[in-house]
């Protein structure tokens, strides 16, 4: 039997996981450890922290990983680990932009699972090529766009879809932040130094962080498609290299309309993802602020609130729900409920069984669109604010 088949034979225990990036230091790398632990799904056995070889064993040693499985690359990582017959069988990649896409196709070419955060790439090329190989390799390969693991989000889409909003008119998406309201990148901050980074960011500033959050959100909960966009992006704070505040008009297929806005700069926000949508019939506004609640509203009637597993709460809600209704639920639980759907699909591709069907975590074919989106929203801006079109999905 060979390594690949002996691992991908292992039926039992939790899902063997190694992570790029995430050392000391990083913000987003213990949340996704939280996150794939949450539901005990995955145990995290191998790393590459760091690009910094010393900081990378430091920061393994104060995980408690084997030294032996402390690696100073990604491509050491990959290599050694398919090698094992105790090899990781996922990968997180919880890098800066630029690193996603190499490190995702190390692993991909490896025959291991990839947990990758967005943006997928710097390129869409990049994201084209990511999509191909994912095919190719048949490996699950999921992003962490975490907001659609919300309970309320999920009975959202399944509300959209089972038409109580009936045909959709408009869709408004917003993500205000502050953050970035002064050079932060100037002050030491690990964060904004490579956000601002086009080299390590790529093209988009903003509308990459945060903006592509508020997208995914929008046509996640609609299962709309965007036709074409016009993308007005500025650069507010002084010498900065990249946007910080992201206006957008939508045209979606079906004739819905939409906007769209992210800023980095909008003072008095910590984190203000909201989503509106309204249809012909109804409609309902979701906040991430207090994601346990829910106002839905048909046509004539009076305002509603949906609680989490509370009265009204359908199946696509309870089913990602952890806890009775009353007892907040939150961020780091809707990230789990990403790891646990791939956690899923991993066991699936273990024994050759049908992966669930209600499971919905984002794939690579959506961080392929998400570049699009930012592709087209760059080249909107920069010829002067005009509509235009997004490349059609493949």
């Amino acid at each position: 039997m060979t390594i690949e088949a002996s691992r991908d034979a292992h039926t039992g225990g939790r899902i063997r996981l190694g992570m790029v990036g995430g050392g000391q230091g990083a913000f987003i790398g213990a949340v996704h450890r939280i996150a794939a632990r949450l539901d005990d799904r995955y145990t995290l056995v191998a790393g590459a922290l760091s690009s910094d070889p010393a900081r990378a064993h430091a920061s393994a040693v104060d995980l408690g990983l084997d030294p032996a499985r402390a690696y100073d690359s990604f491509a050491a990582m990959a290599e050694a680990e398919a090698k094992r017959p105790d090899g990781i069988e996922a990968v997180s990649i919880v890098t800066p932009n630029h690193m996603h896409a190499p490190a995702a196709k190390a692993f991909l070419e490896a025959g291991i699972h990839v947990i990758c955060d967005k943006p997928l790439s710097l390129t869409v090329a990049e994201a084209e090529e990511l999509v191909a190989l994912q095919r190719r390799t048949g490996r699950i390969f999921a992003v962490t766009h975490n907001y659609t693991g919300y309970p309320l989000v999920r009975q959202a889409r399944a509300m959209v879809a089972a038409g109580e909003l009936g045909k959709l008119r408009l869709v408004q998406v917003e993500y205000p932040q502050d953050w970035l309201a002064e050079r932060a990148e100037e002050s030491g901050s690990k964060q904004a130094e490579w956000r601002t980074d086009p080299a390590r960011s790529g093209a988009g500033g903003c509308i990459g962080d945060i903006g592509t959050h508020a997208y995914n959100l929008a046509g996640f909960v609609t299962g709309l498609r965007a036709r074409s966009l016009l993308a007005d992006l500025t650069t507010f704070v002084e010498g900065r290299r990249l946007d910080d505040d992201v206006q957008i008009l939508l045209r979606y297929e079906g004739g819905a309309k939409g906007m769209l806005w992210a800023s980095q700069v909008a003072v008095g926000h910590e984190n203000g993802l909201k989503l509106r949508v309204y249809g012909e019939t109804g409609g309902l506004e979701w906040v991430q602020a207090e994601p346990n609640r829910m106002e839905f509203t048909r046509l004539g009637q009076p305002r509603q609130i949906l609680t989490r597993n509370g009265a009204g709460a359908w199946d696509e809600a309870t089913r990602v729900s952890r806890i009775p209704g009353g007892h907040p639920e939150g961020y780091l639980e809707a990230f789990a409920t990403i790891y646990g759907e791939v956690a899923g699909a991993i066991v699936a591709a273990r024994t050759g069984a049908a992966v669930d069907p209600q499971a919905t975590f984002p794939t690579v074919e959506d961080g392929l669109d998400g570049m699009r989106f930012i592709e087209a929203a760059v080249a909107s801006s920069r010829a002067g604010n005009v509509w235009t079109d997004l490349a059609p999905s493949n």
